[in-house]
């Protein structure tokens, strides 16, 4: 008779503990470290989907990305909530770079693209993609495909919010007086890569973006391979 499963909470619990320790047996400082403050060189403004956790796909550690997520990476100039993580992160904790980043396979895009009301608030929220598909009729009719139809608009959705974020006044400022950066990203869930789609003050890529609480460089090691992060990008060694 197979065993019943696990309650997923207290395996949570469970793997955090493990975790916690394996880390602090890496790193004696790490914790007492993060417990000491925090200086993130990035704001990322994400999707709630439990498939984009930022600092994994990132490859950053804890203390690196300053976060704030939502259904949709929807950025609202009037949603009090991301405006104060915006202002908070921009103006007190200085980062250097904000990105705003969609996803393929994204659920709030599939539901803009339906004609099927989703129910309560979420109609609500969803009505700026609702919008851009208005806005869009033509093109996103002339793709076929279902699923590439949800990437372009994923795209047309982080285009819209990097333009609401360069309207953002404290935004406009760090640009002015200290040339903070930003872009519109989208994380294909298939292959887990992240691609810039050039919008912001970016040139295209994400090069160049510091992320390790100012250090020169880090590495993962693992059997096969090592994982280095620098100042000036990432890269695979192999061993």
């Amino acid at each position: 008779m197979p065993a019943p499963p696990q309650d997923a909470f207290a395996y949570a619990l469970s793997s955090n503990q493990a975790w916690a320790g394996y880390k602090g047996h890496q790193n004696p400082d790490f914790f007492p470290k993060l417990a000491s403050g925090q200086s993130p060189s990035i704001l990322w403004l994400g999707c709630s989907d439990s498939r984009c956790p930022e600092t994994t796909i990132l490859g950053l550690q804890p203390g690196d990305v300053f976060t704030h997520r939502n259904i949709a990476n929807i950025v609202s100039p009037t949603d009090i909530n991301t405006s104060a993580v915006i202002e908070y992160a921009v103006a007190h904790l200085k980062v250097k770079h904000v990105v705003l980043c969609g996803h393929s396979a994204c659920g709030g895009a599939a539901a803009a693209l339906g004609d099927n009301r989703v129910g309560g608030v979420l109609d609500t929220w969803l009505t700026p993609l609702k919008a851009l598909r208005n806005a869009h009729r033509e093109e996103l009719a002339a793709i076929s495909d279902d699923k590439k139809r949800a990437v372009r608009i994923a795209e047309l959705n982080v285009e819209a919010g990097v333009n609401v974020l360069m309207a953002n006044a404290v935004i406009q400022d760090a640009i002015a007086e200290r040339g903070l950066e930003v872009h519109g990203t989208l994380f294909d869930i298939g292959s887990g890569r992240i691609r810039d789609l050039g919008f912001g003050t970016g040139k295209g890529g994400l090069n160049g973006v510091s992320g390790l609480n100012g250090d020169a460089g880090d590495v993962v090691r693992g059997k096969h391979a090592m994982l280095v992060f620098r100042t000036d990008g990432a890269g695979m060694q192999a061993r």
